[in-house]
């Protein structure tokens, strides 16, 4: 049976008195709980950079008095300040925030932080390991445990909280690595102790140090990974390779980016795909591999299955009133060794090929595109297969160089017509 609903007559006195008591409980609900939202908002807008931010967080404490964040706000502002009376009302305020959040390992950070700088460093420990304890499973309070530890000259117990630091995050990771390597004068052996063996860790670790200039630590430790774990870490294989090229250590870089799929067929003192008999890929993930600029006017380049040397296709280039004094339109980065003697052997086919400025083929330095050697001018007019060799030495520092196709300056409208092509690159160290 549904139970009567409770009726007040409000033209009785006890009615309206019931009444009376409903409307003023709901309006100090209202009130505080506005008083708690505006506090906290307040609070939470307020930069501690600010001018007025002790004001604004003191008058949002007023308004939400249970709240830890404007106690925070006020902590953090007088920290700023450097005197001995802000010192202390920093850390009295800092440890409100404490106690009126107990377990949330955020106000025990700032507490810790706030004792280490006020010189009581038992007293920031305790504040910092609670943080630990309350929040186990996070990064961040190891992190800053482990930072407590090194600061104070106590490097075992820091990295025994830091390596726990950098199995679980891949944002600390590096920021690890950088403090042991900073920290034990760039020691590899030290630092490879805060890499546990997962194949993540590694990867991160080979990035690390080509990103320090240490390409052969880079590609040892890489080299410490399976081909199952190299193929699900091919990604930061890609980005490793970069990172060399740009630091111009290409004999490690290709490495890289072979085994990352990148240029699987790329090898040091090798031209890649020499016989063009592999698609030339049209993307930039391709480092050693042939480039092909396609944005050129006048300039047509394509692999050609009716003409070739040998095999089944070579790469065929057509001039069509091309009148610019310069052409790099065919080119590929090359991993040699430095000081190293070389002959660059390819072969090259025309077909009315009219210019007072033909092609040829240039080798450059990586490091600062200077011209290292040139090759003969491509015959003009028609020609069969030819066969030309340059002979150069690689440029001390230098690790690669790039093989590129100009043509001889003839003017600043000098027209180039007809058809030449390519086929069988090699190199050879002599």
């Amino acid at each position: 049976m549904t139970k009567p609903f409770l009726i007040l007559d409000s033209k009785s006195t006890k009615g309206r008195i019931a009444v009376a008591v409903a409307v003023v409980i709901a309006l100090l609900f209202i009130w505080f709980g506005v008083r708690l939202q505006i506090g906290n908002m307040l609070a939470e807008l307020t930069s501690p950079n600010q001018d007025n931010s002790v004001e604004v967080g003191s008058f949002a404490a007023t308004l939400s008095p249970h709240d830890p964040l404007p106690r925070w706000l006020v902590a953090t502002k007088q920290k700023q300040i450097f005197s001995p009376e802000s010192t202390v009302a920093s850390l009295e305020n800092f440890e409100k925030a404490v106690r009126l959040a107990p377990n949330d390992f955020r106000w025990w950070i700032e507490l810790g932080r706030a004792l280490e700088q006020s010189d009581r460093p038992e007293d920031a420990e305790k504040a910092l390991r609670q943080a630990v304890l309350l929040a186990p499973a996070y990064t961040f309070p190891r992190w800053q445990l482990g930072n407590f530890y090194l600061r104070q000259e106590r490097p075992d117990e820091s990295f025994a909280e830091l390596i726990k630091t950098a199995e679980k995050s891949t944002v600390y990771r590096d920021q690890v690595f950088s403090l042991a390597w900073d920290y034990f004068d760039n020691d590899t052996a030290k630092v490879e102790e805060l890499a546990n063996s997962t194949p993540e860790s590694r990867a991160s670790l080979a990035k690390f140090y080509a990103s320090r200039s240490r390409p052969k630590d880079s590609l040892r430790i890489w080299n410490m990974l399976d081909d199952g774990q190299k193929a699900q870490n091919a990604s930061a294989a890609k980005v490793i390779a970069k990172i060399l090229i740009d630091k111009v250590l290409f004999n490690e870089a290709v490495e890289f980016a072979r085994q990352s799929g990148s240029d699987p067929d790329a090898r040091s003192e090798t031209i890649t795909n020499g016989d063009f008999e592999n698609p030339i890929a049209v993307t930039e993930d391709s480092l050693f591999g042939w480039k092909i600029n396609r944005t050129v006017g006048g300039v047509d380049t394509a692999a050609d299955s009716t003409v070739k040397r040998k095999g089944t296709r070579s790469l065929k280039t057509t001039f069509r009133n091309f009148e610019k004094p310069m052409v790099y339109t065919i080119h590929q980065t090359v991993s040699l060794e430095t000081q190293g003697s070389y002959r660059l052997n390819f072969w090259v086919r025309t077909e009315n090929l009219k210019s007072g400025g033909p092609p040829f083929l240039e080798i450059a330095d990586c490091r600062n595109e200077k011209v290292v050697k040139s090759s003969i001018p491509f015959p003009v007019g028609t020609s069969d297969w030819q066969e030309i060799s340059v002979e150069f030495i690689v440029p001390e520092g230098c690790q690669g160089i790039v093989v590129r196709t100009t043509r001889v300056y003839c003017g600043e409208q000098c027209p180039l017509v007809g058809t030449f092509w390519y086929d069988d690159f090699n190199i050879v160290r002599q």
